[in-house]
């Protein structure tokens, strides 16, 4: 696991953490130890939760993977402002992330 990104309703400070704005849907959050993301552009789930998002050399190959294993690709790869990455569903329907920075 690489980075956590939480859909939040409102973006806002806790903790002492510092944070990185990326416009004003989406910051970066770092609590010294783990980043992770706190984002308005998807509602939050009902059932609440972090999107645990995997890190991957090569993101073709991992997607391949991915849907080699019965994954279902959710969003497909998308750049964002430090790489690209993709959403999937595993077997149990947990989504997850895997980025690249290439």
């Amino acid at each position: 696991m690489n980075y956590i990104e939480l859909n939040v309703r409102n973006i806002g400070q806790a903790f002492g953490w510092t944070f990185t704005d990326y416009g004003p849907e989406y910051t970066e959050f770092s609590d010294g130890a783990m980043k992770g993301g706190f984002t308005t552009l998807a509602p939050p789930s009902p059932a609440g939760g972090p999107l645990v998002i995997l890190y991957a050399k090569q993101l073709e190959a991992a997607r391949g993977s991915v849907i080699a294993a019965g994954g279902i690709i959710s969003c497909d790869i998308f750049a964002f402002p430090s790489g690209r990455r993709f959403h999937f569903k595993d077997v149990d329907g947990y989504e997850l992330g895997v980025w690249s920075k290439t």
